[in-house]
């Protein structure tokens, strides 16, 4: 009890003595900075005030007068188309709001309108008065205006006036920002204030020494213990044990508080924690927060009559905007499409949903079933994945261009496909990627075959790999005919794939899993390097197949990577073929994508003498119009079109009408798909220049190529 009463008192003065030298400090600190604020910025308000008006009056009186000098002999001629000219040139000027020329009766002779609709009118406004009565220049302000006004004479004689109207909005613009730019200055120089702050803290240091050296006795060991916990806290360590004492003075209380402290500052790392579980970029919750989020809600629901289902969404073609656009407008992208997304959730009234970004351009959507028994949660997932597909389609505008892009969308069900977090985001992920197989820009429900089909794919893959060394892969040929003559022009290099167990694989099947893999960047070179050498090879066994071409199709992807004119040349250089030989094939998508870049490298690749083909022409939606920014030699009209061109009207309409618009633009035009005799004809009589199908010539090896030129 001595101790609680010796140490009370003293401590009690002690600290009474720092609470009030620290108040006075800060009252008068605080006292000195807001007096010294206050009467700065009101200097620089009225300063500047001054110098604007000031500078805004005498622009405004140097302008009538002037005016008035040059309205002489148009007013004394009363020459109104003049006065109109003057008038109008005036009125561009920034911040006149009117200019008007009045007889000596304020009757109005010209407002600058072409059609003077106040002509003859006395001027009736606040100012007009003063500016009838005024004898010499006179100037007039309001709050948003400044009138100027000016005789305009003959000698001594005034034959009528000029009077100019100035908004003064820019001039409150002015002074606003000259204030602010003073505040800013101030909050600066307030900042430099802060050093009083901490002189007065060092003070009161100086005085908390001289405490502890008072109590030391009673203070040393607690404040040492809790300096040993803090330090256990600062680093990492929120699980130490803080001391605890069963004193009841204000040491027990401090050690107490102390122990409440360490809890609040475990609850705040919980906090933080939490922001590292949200997306920067979006704001969206990120992987590890949703799978969190997924792993509580399945254990919620387990045993439980509720659906879930599980959106797993992928923006198409994404690497396309960060290769041609750069990361900054990909990130745009990313927020935009996030925003969109939102949009379509809130609308949709689904049941609960969550959003959240899993990173790249992955976004995951967990849609919960409103109550128990509800079973159209599949019915719900369709109808939100078919609304976001069709708003994710629409462009979306980055940096001044139109982008378009869209979403393969997979969906999985609980418990109906899995019955954990793995095990349904794998399936998301198989079901999204079975919609970007079936064409992008679309949703596909998981099924137990899609395992199955993607496990084929991987053993397709490792198969592919290697295959072009181990001789599975080969070229072969379809002719390309003439129309006009019926001669053989040259030949499509096609690749076929002969599995060792599977037997023959489709291209559609392996090219796309070669395109998607990255393997085209391998085989696509090598393609285009053996049928150079077969084209040479006709030239040196046949001697007149020197004029007939070999056309090659490029991937998409390799036109992306922006080698594919260096892969060109090699090939050439390697084989000796005459660039004029070599026709390379695009498809129409490939090339719209991205028409700037796609030019330029196609601009490149013409000017070695290499001609260049829009293939499968009319399915891209792109209209013929885009043959005149893109560089091509030919377009390749889609076996779609010329299978109907018999008994479709406008399949034939549509292919006349591509004939003609290429050859106006000297583009040559080469018909896919004819198997019928009517189908030639009917080409031939429109002025299609080649044509190639079954009905003309199968493809072909390469040794059946060489009997067909015998």
């Amino acid at each position: 009890m001595k101790l609680r009463h010796g140490l009370y008192p003293r401590f009690l003065m002690l600290t009474a003595a720092v609470l009030v030298v620290m108040l006075g400090v800060v009252g008068v600190m605080l006292h000195r900075q807001a007096t010294m604020q206050r009467e700065v910025i009101a200097l620089n308000k009225d300063s500047v005030h001054a110098l604007v008006s000031s500078r805004v009056r005498a622009r405004g009186e140097a302008a009538a007068s002037q005016l008035a000098d040059s309205l002489v002999n148009p007013l004394y001629y009363f020459d109104l188309d003049a006065i109109g000219e003057i008038l109008r040139s005036v009125l561009h000027e920034s911040d006149v709001v009117y200019a008007i020329v009045y007889d000596n009766s304020g009757a109005v002779i010209h407002d600058g309108s072409s059609d003077i609709a106040t002509y003859g009118q006395v001027m009736q406004d606040q100012l007009a008065y003063e500016v009838i009565t005024a004898r010499g220049p006179h100037v007039q302000v309001t709050s948003k205006l400044l009138d100027v006004s000016a005789p305009v004479r003959i000698g001594d004689q005034r034959i009528g006036g000029v009077r100019i109207g100035y908004s003064l909005a820019s001039v409150v613009a002015d002074e606003a920002r000259a204030t602010a730019a003073m505040q800013d200055r101030m909050d600066r120089i307030s900042r430099h204030h802060a050093l009083w702050v901490l002189l007065m803290l060092v003070v009161l240091l100086a005085i908390g020494v001289l405490v502890s050296l008072v109590v030391q006795r009673a203070l040393v060991r607690p404040i040492r213990q809790l300096a040993n916990a803090a330090r256990e806290i600062e680093a990492g360590n929120f699980a130490t044990e803080v001391p605890t004492s069963p004193r009841h003075d204000e040491i027990g209380d401090l050690m107490r508080a102390f122990s409440r402290m360490g809890e609040s500052i475990v609850r705040h790392d919980r906090d933080i924690r939490r922001m590292a579980y949200t997306d920067a970029l979006t704001g969206l919750s990120n992987r590890l927060a949703f799978r969190e989020h997924l792993d509580q809600q399945l254990m919620l629901v387990r045993g439980a009559a509720r659906q879930m289902a599980l959106l797993f969404a992928d923006i198409d073609d994404f690497k396309r905007v960060n290769d041609t656009l750069g990361h900054d407008a990909g990130d745009e992208v990313l927020v935009q499409f996030s925003s969109r997304i939102r949009e379509v959730m809130e609308h949709s009234g689904n049941g609960r949903s969550t959003l959240a970004r899993f990173g790249g351009d992955e976004f995951v959507i967990l849609l919960e079933s409103a109550e128990e028994g509800d079973s159209g949660i599949r019915d719900d997932a369709s109808s939100l994945a078919e609304a976001l597909v069709v708003e994710l389609s629409r462009p979306i505008m980055v940096r001044g261009r139109q982008v378009f892009l869209g979403t393969s969308i997979g969906i999985t069900l609980f418990p109906d496909d899995a019955s954990n977090a793995a095990m349904l985001m794998k399936n998301g992920d198989i079901a999204m990627y079975q919609a970007k197989v079936a064409g992008k820009n679309c949703h596909r429900f998981y099924s137990r075959a899609m395992d199955q089909a993607v496990e084929r794919r991987v053993h397709m893959e490792q198969d592919l790999r290697g295959a072009w060394e181990r001789g599975e892969l080969s070229l072969v040929y379809q002719p390309v005919f003439g129309l006009s003559d019926g001669k053989l022009a040259g030949a499509e290099a096609l690749l076929r794939w002969q599995h060792p167990e599977h037997g023959p694989i489709a291209p559609s099947v392996f090219i796309d899993v070669a395109e998607q893999s990255g393997l085209i960047e391998t085989l696509g070179p090598a393609v285009l390097r053996a049928a150079c050498v077969d084209a040479m090879r006709w030239s040196q066994e046949h001697p007149g197949a020197d004029g007939l071409f070999v056309s090659v199709n490029v991937s998409p992807r390799q036109l992306r990577n922006g080698d594919l004119s260096e892969q060109v040349a090699q090939a050439l250089a390697e084989t000796g073929l005459d660039p004029s030989r070599l026709h390379v094939e695009l498809t129409e998508t490939a090339v719209i994508g991205d028409e700037i870049r796609a030019s330029t490298l196609l601009g490149r690749l013409r000017s070695t003498g290499v001609k260049v083909w829009l293939d499968d022409f009319g399915t891209g939606f792109s209209g013929l119009s885009h043959l005149r920014r893109v560089p091509v030699d030919g377009v390749k009209i889609d076996r779609s079109f010329v299978a109907d061109v018999l008994r479709d009207p406008d399949d034939l309409a549509l292919t006349t009408a591509i004939i003609a618009m290429a050859h106006s633009l000297g583009i040559t035009v080469v018909a896919e798909g004819v198997e019928k005799e009517g189908q030639y004809d009917i080409l031939r009589e429109r002025g299609c220049d080649l044509a190639q199908g079954y009905w003309l010539g199968h493809p072909m090896t390469t040794q059946d190529f060489m009997r067909l030129l015998d």
